[in-house]
């Protein structure tokens, strides 16, 4: 029997169990949506920019665990997109990328919209760099291995995004259903690796023999969502466990083992655990150089002190920015496992260090006694921690929160509690604004029960506000909390600390009388409610947290905008950019150069490191 190939692409997602595909419409597509809007099973949520399908698909897949779905117009549809499947990328998040295309038989006439300016049919091309696999089709027959080829692939190892170009007349060919007979034999799970058993009886004797061990943990822990197995790992030997960024979460940050976040944003607790320890069991992470503060040695790790064991489901990531002892290519839910038992069978009581958990219970308290006065402070506008202490004070537990870039990242990071592993999703490989104003769309389909909102700057929600459009024709009932300094916060500090400018980082608008620039923002509840969804602009410190309660009480969209002041977030890690606008006599080219008495000097540390 002969069928239409896009009613046959449908059915295959239906028997592959996506439930929603995230997309915009244009002519090539046209086929694809009329089957989509035929199904029963599969929900198409459409948007206003292809980015923010991406990113809506990829916060569905953060929470979801199993490929989000992009369907995307060709030319500028499939160039909007790039950026949200790039993020995905960066993040190791599964996406499947369907694209219309200009027809087969017109390749390089310049039909309307083709990209093919250096080889014809040429538009994926375009996403090769960032995708783990990019396929054009060139005959509607190899369409159905091409699928489960695309899922699997995005799906297992590390994770991540693939492309399918599909020029438009395919989707409107027959072809014979029983091409799809295959795929309907296909297993969609692929079974991934353990360790070796002298392998994990072999780290496990390490971490046992070791006297300052430390387990970093990265997003890999919350990708295999192996949190619980960490955790029994790290009590069993109470080991500290420091994070990264995507980390956050992978165990309660109020475990009495978790140390908090490394690198430019971490605390100085961590950085004394990670440099001075002996053995550094480092979990689904890639040291990044944020999480690493640039790789000076002797800031948040040191190579020459400490000795890496390293296991990563992606063989590629293994020494790549620290020699190792043991590398390891593995599941981590299984592999904590296996160390687990095998740290059992060599030390079956265990161990107890009563001293090491005084003394984080002692930095904790230090810290959130030094930081009271700002959460508590009644300033407007509101200071970033006092938002944090409300939003942390109202939001359930298991509520899920998305950040964008800036100080709702950097210091949610660093300061908030997250007691729930996989209650709350950053974009950190690409650090893209914009990301968590369209990814909480997709959080909130995965998981319809839980509240979800994002804490975005002004910024980050300025670059794409049509989100709002799509919460209200789809019914998403999220609450966008703009924590608005009427600035690229961030870097507008960077800029003025390095050269006392805050040129282009700053919002203003001219002066009708010819006086100096005016402070400016968007009255952001004003066009939340242009688009039809309630919003409120706080008007001072003390009603914030009640409209942020009447928020996630409404179960329908809801921004709030909340003045702000632009602060810094601490840190007592380094970053290159520092040294290169203020260069020194410390720092070559992102080496450490400047030796004092066999030791490195740190730049911007009063103590000097061993190496």
């Amino acid at each position: 029997m002969k069928k239409l190939v896009s009613e046959q692409v449908v059915d295959y997602l239906e028997r592959r169990g996506v439930e929603h595909v995230f997309g915009l419409t244009g002519h090539t597509v046209i086929a694809m949506l009329v089957a989509l809007g035929q199904s029963e099973k599969i929900k198409y949520v459409s948007v206003r920019h292809e980015a923010i399908a991406a990113f809506a698909a990829d916060g569905y897949a953060r929470v979801r665990k199993k490929a989000g779905v992009v369907i995307t117009h060709l030319g500028p549809g499939f160039t909007n997109a790039t950026t949200g499947v790039a993020n995905a990328a960066f993040d190791s998040i599964p996406m499947v990328v369907i694209a219309g295309d200009v027809p087969s038989y017109y390749y390089g006439r310049h039909p309307h919209q083709e990209v093919n300016m250096h080889c014809d049919g040429s538009q994926y091309d375009i996403y090769k760099p960032f995708v783990k696999r990019a396929w054009r089709v060139d005959n509607p027959e190899a369409l159905p291995a091409i699928l489960d080829r695309a899922f699997r692939m995005a799906e297992s190892g590390r994770p991540g995004p693939v492309l399918i170009s599909v020029p438009m007349d395919m989707f409107s060919r027959e072809i014979d259903t029983d091409l799809f007979e295959r795929t309907t034999m296909d297993s969609p799970v692929t079974v991934r690796p353990a360790l070796a058993p002298d392998t994990a009886k072999a780290i496990a004797q390490k971490l046992v023999s070791a006297e300052r061990p430390v387990i970093h943990a990265g997003g890999g822990v919350l990708l295999a969502e192996a949190s619980a197995g960490l955790q029994a790992l790290a009590e069993f030997l109470d080991i500290p466990v420091s994070r990264t960024l995507m980390g956050h979460g992978c165990i309660s940050d109020a475990h009495p083992l978790m140390l908090g976040q490394t690198g430019f944003w971490g605390f100085e607790l961590t950085h004394k655990m990670t440099t001075g320890a002996d053995v550094i069991l480092a979990l689904g992470t890639r040291f990044a150089e944020a999480d690493s503060s640039s790789w000076y040695p002797g800031v948040t790790f040191d190579p020459g002190r400490s000795r890496f064991i390293q296991i990563d489901i992606d063989p590629t990531e293994i020494g790549r920015n620290y020699p190792v002892e043991i590398g390891a290519v593995a599941d981590l839910k299984l592999a904590l496992r296996q160390i687990l038992e095998e740290a059992r069978a060599i030390l079956p009581g265990g161990r107890k260090n009563p001293a090491l958990r005084d003394e984080i219970a002692e930095f904790r308290a230090k810290f959130r006694a030094e930081n009271r006065a700002i959460c508590d402070d009644g300033r407007f506008p509101m200071t970033p921690q006092r938002i944090l202490r409300d939003v942390k004070a109202n939001l359930p537990e298991n509520g899920m929160i998305v950040t964008d870039v800036g100080w709702n990242k950097n210091g949610m990071a660093q300061q908030y509690e997250i007691t729930v592993p996989g209650t709350i999703h950053h974009s950190s490989g690409l650090a893209t604004m914009g990301f968590g104003a369209a990814a909480l769309l997709g959080v909130k389909l995965a998981a319809p029960d839980r509240k979800v909102i994002t804490l975005v700057g002004d910024g980050g929600f300025g670059t794409n506000p049509s989100v709002i459009a799509t919460a209200v024709e789809q019914n998403i009932a999220v609450v966008w909390v703009v924590m608005n300094n009427s600035a690229f916060g961030t870097i507008a500090g960077l800029m003025n600390a390095s050269f006392g400018t805050q040129f282009s980082t700053v919002f203003t608008r001219p002066d009708p009388d010819g006086g100096p620039a005016k402070p400016y923002t968007p009255d952001w509840a004003a066009v939340a409610r242009g688009y039809g969804i309630k919003a409120v602009r706080v008007e001072s410190a003390d009603e914030f947290a009640t409209a942020f309660r009447a928020a996630l009480d409404s179960d329908e969209p809801y921004l709030l905008d909340v003045p702000m002041e632009n602060i810094a977030v601490p840190t007592p890690g380094c970053w290159n950019i520092n040294d290169i606008y203020r260069p020194g006599d410390l720092v070559s080219e992102g080496r450490l150069v400047k030796k004092e008495n066999g030791k490195y000097l740190v730049p911007g540390h009063a103590k000097s490191h061993k190496i």
